[in-house]
């Protein structure tokens, strides 16, 4: 296998063309050109250097990766037979010179010169950090940035690329698009985001600045945004209560948060889900903000942790381990878990539980852990009489004038053992339970209103009527 010499045209004027990529295009026997309609072209024909193009396979290919890979496997046929020089606007952009990088046996040498972005930059100078990307390979993950796309080469593509960005950037964006060229220097016009796929020509030479709004004056927010917010709030002059915030005086937050999330999902009121998750999320950003503050933690810190934990823990996605069921990915998940804490006796596994776990779940935790090793009915019948017998035990207690705690604690275990083995959540039916008694509720107001009666002076009896009617209205 011969050498694949990489040339950098640039973005099309001959100027743009570097003297060491010149003299390599000079001395080459033979150069191939990722396409001939490019501004350096005219201008390597007029000095006397020959070249073929891969133009032809624009037209067979089916799709950008099937042209992609169509050229690189005739570079490398090439290559076999003699040196070859492989001219492209910008290699770091071109999807072809990564697919050779990745080929073991091509020798590849690539000649920087300038890039796509370049001209852009110069035209309108930017301060970086920025993201520069081609049109097609356009990947964007946040807002925070602005970002800089070269060939968009087609109304449609702008038009893909303007639905990524809108996921983070707002519509009123700002934006510099410079239509199509291959000058020395380019011109552009000034507009809106939700204007990029609006304009009456377009060709590979088109390019786009897309800038990010100030900081809480937009409409699309992410996760770093909401890190600012809570510095912000957190800062000498922000806001008296949010300073005032540890870790142990938000921890309890963390769980109604985390509860509210809960009831709004089992609603499916997928609005009230968003704002709820986004009440979550500021709890965790919260404490990540906090503890930057105090060195305990940072958000970095959060996700490096659970990170590693998800990579651990599914050894069937991340190493040759096979596991083919997701009943043996969850024998396997608490397998490593034991591994990671040392616990080998299921009362380690309950004890380990916190106690600040919300009482319900913490008791299905309990059970769950025994069912694995088999300590558990097979017929949810045989649980729900365990429900009457420690209904009897509180009834005896109490009329022996004993403390009944602790029997009824037996009795709520049982009746959530029950609500387990029948496949009902617990803190579901009890939400169940108590809408449902507050809509009956409801309806004995309205009717011991509408008799002109008044609640307080209603006798049992009369208290049982109303709600009788009320259960038979539903």
């Amino acid at each position: 296998m011969h050498k694949i010499t990489v040339i950098t045209l640039g973005p099309g004027a001959k100027e743009h063309l570097t003297l060491g990529g010149l003299q390599a295009l000079q001395k080459a026997k033979k150069v191939i050109l990722r396409t001939a309609r490019h501004g350096s072209a005219n201008y390597l024909t007029k000095l006397g250097i020959s070249f073929d193009s891969l133009d032809s396979l624009y037209e067979s290919s089916e799709d950008f990766d099937a042209l992609s890979q169509k050229s690189v496997e005739i570079l490398l046929e090439m290559a076999r037979q003699s040196p070859i020089c492989f001219a492209v606007a910008d290699p770091a952009a071109d999807e072809v010179v990564t697919r050779l990088r990745q080929k073991p046996q091509a020798e590849l040498v690539i000649l920087p010169g300038v890039s796509l972005d370049a001209p852009l930059l110069c035209a309108k100078p930017v301060q970086k950090p920025l993201l520069v990307s081609d049109a097609v390979q356009l990947e964007v993950h946040e807002g925070q940035l602005p970002v800089c796309i070269t060939e968009l080469a087609s109304k449609a593509l702008a038009g893909e690329c303007k639905l990524k960005l809108l996921e983070y950037y707002d519509a009123d964006s700002a934006v510099t698009f410079f239509p199509p060229g291959e000058g020395k220097t380019r011109r552009f016009i000034e507009m809106k985001l939700e204007d990029l796929d609006r304009q009456p020509r377009y060709n590979h030479t088109c390019a786009a600045l897309v800038f990010p709004k100030d900081d809480f004056e937009k409409q699309r927010y992410d996760v770093e945004d909401l890190v600012k917010l809570l510095r912000h709030l957190r800062a000498p002059a922000g806001c008296p209560w949010d300073r005032e915030q540890t870790h142990q005086s938000l921890s309890r937050y963390l769980i109604e948060e985390a509860n509210e999330a809960a009831y709004a999902i089992g609603q499916e009121d997928w609005d009230a889900v968003c704002d709820e998750l986004g009440d979550v999320l500021l709890q965790v950003v919260f404490h990540a903000v906090v503890g930057e503050e105090y060195g305990t933690m940072n958000l970095g810190d959060i996700a490096t942790a659970i990170c590693t934990k998800l990579i651990k823990r599914h050894p069937h996605i991340f190493s040759d381990e096979k596991i083919a069921t997701s009943r043996d990915v969850e024998k396997n998940w608490d397998k490593i878990k034991e591994t990671e804490r040392g616990q080998h006796l299921v009362s380690q596994k309950m004890r380990a539980l916190p106690t600040s776990l919300p009482p319900i779940l913490r008791a299905i935790k309990v059970q769950e852990a025994a069912r694995k090793v088999g300590f558990d009915w097979d017929d949810p019948r045989d649980a729900l009489k365990k429900v009457h017998e420690e209904a009897r035990e509180v009834l005896q207690d109490y009329e022996a004038g004993k403390d009944t705690r602790s029997e009824l604690g037996d009795l709520f275990f049982a009746a959530i053992n029950t609500a387990r083995m029948m496949g009902a959540y617990p803190d579901e039916v009890v939400t169940i339970s108590t809408d449902r008694f507050i809509s009956r509720f409801e309806k004995m107001e309205i009717a011991i209103n509408e008799d002109q009666k008044a609640s307080k002076y209603l006798t049992l009896d009369e208290w049982d009527v109303y709600w009788n009617r009320s259960k038979q209205a539903e």
